[in-house]
């Protein structure tokens, strides 16, 4: 199935100059960029991204890490791009992602762990239609 899946390359990943390697991975698995810009995330962006974890004690620590630097931000597509996507990063905590993942091979924890990446198709259009305009996506 033809879908569309949404990926942030994290300030870990931006930090240590590893778009390229990561978006060269994305590419040799047959996915598309269908669209990509640099941003600056802003804590209100962060809140509505991170609605489900504000009431927790540690979403302040999330939005200053994600806040370090500028960010990729990334729509891919492709055949099942979201499981695709997710396979190649391998588990969100990075200390158990195995070697030959993105996280394994360049992720430290669960937070840094290099990307984030839409869970489902759903999330998927909330979270392109959050960071993109129609304008700015071309497929």
């Amino acid at each position: 199935m033809i879908e569309r899946t949404l990926v942030i390359l994290k300030p870990d990943c931006m930090q240590k100059n590893l778009a390229g390697t990561v978006m060269e991975k994305f590419a040799k698995a047959g996915l598309s960029l269908v669209a990509c810009k640099m941003i600056r995330l802003q804590e209100s962006l962060l809140r509505e991204h991170y609605d489900f974890l504000t009431d927790k004690p540690f979403f302040p620590s999330i939005v200053s890490y994600m806040m370090e630097c500028p960010v990729l931000v990334l729509i891919l597509g492709g055949e099942n791009a979201i499981a695709v996507t997710r396979d190649l990063l391998g588990p969100t905590d990075s200390s158990i992602a195995p070697k030959g993942t993105i996280r394994g091979d360049f992720g430290q924890d669960k937070s840094r762990n290099i990307a984030h990446a839409s869970d489902s198709p759903e999330t998927a259009v909330k979270e392109i239609a959050r960071f993109f305009t129609k304008s700015e996506v071309f497929e």
